[in-house]
């Protein structure tokens, strides 16, 4: 099995990045000021999102990966409200994106020094952290070393990550304004599995609890079991099915870890 290679892969990670915190509780009654659940606090769990999730679960490989991540230094908030026997989301409160966000540097030094990495993730949320130049300038690098680079993007025009593999979502798809592009691209339909090269891959069924950042879940291991499986992008895709699929049977912004590979390879 791939998991048992000892071959350590150096993988730069490049994304915006948040904090999650998942508000838990109990809804017994109405609140008598408007028809809204009052929700009684029972715990708050926090952890890291985004392209820090995607961090998160490429650790589950240990000593396989050696990583480094470019992201913001501003802070922003994802805080959501759940009722906790239920798992029913209530609300989602969003801060901190009205701020501008810093852009990554064209001058940095891991970006002008990529030639030394397996592989490289951009997890782009369109806050600002991953302009067009940037992507553009990390594309044209990764072709030249023949460094395979994988994209997950709410850009809606991602000419600027000519030469990558793009992951996106059914909607994200939809609006994007141009169809016509150079480079590979699988689109992930939820319960209805993934497509890709005309090839449609069918998810595992699952019991879902919460899709909080299933879709980074998907990002890490796709790559990961692309450079692991000798460029294998089908072997890639479906293995992060699996993962995605096991990851929204938890509940908030789940990273799977090492025990929970060792299932998936099975």
């Amino acid at each position: 099995m791939d998991i048992l290679q000892q071959k350590q892969y150096k993988i730069l990670l490049i994304g915006d990045s948040c904090i999650d915190k998942f508000h838990y509780g109990l809804c017994e009654r109405l609140s008598p000021e408007a028809p809204i659940p009052i929700l009684v606090h029972v715990k708050t769990i926090e952890t890291r999102g985004m392209v820090k999730n995607v961090k998160n679960n490429l650790l589950s490989f240990g000593k396989k990966v050696e990583i480094k991540c470019l992201t913001n230094k501003e802070k922003i908030l994802k805080e959501r409200f759940v009722e906790i026997n239920s798992g029913q989301h209530i609300l989602r409160f969003d801060s901190g994106e009205d701020q501008d966000i810093e852009a990554l540097d064209l001058d940095n030094y891991e970006i002008n020094n990529i030639s030394k990495y397996d592989l490289v993730v951009v997890s782009d949320y369109n806050k600002g952290f991953v302009t067009a130049a940037v992507a553009r300038k990390i594309c044209e690098e990764c072709v030249l070393y023949n460094i395979p680079v994988f994209v997950d993007t709410k850009k809606q025009d991602i000419s600027c990550f000519k030469g990558s593999i793009v992951k996106i979502n059914q909607k994200e798809f939809d609006n994007l304004k141009c169809k016509f592009l150079s480079q590979q691209l699988i689109i992930t339909k939820g319960h209805a599995g993934t497509h890709w090269n005309g090839i449609d891959f069918p998810t595992t069924a699952a019991q879902v609890v919460d899709v909080s950042g299933a879709g980074d879940t998907f990002l890490a291991f796709l790559s990961y079991k692309y450079i692991s499986s000798n460029r294998d992008l089908a072997a890639a895709i479906k293995f992060a099915n699996r993962a995605a699929s096991y990851s929204v049977c938890k509940s908030g912004t789940y990273s799977l870890k090492e025990e929970d590979i060792e299932k998936l390879c099975l």
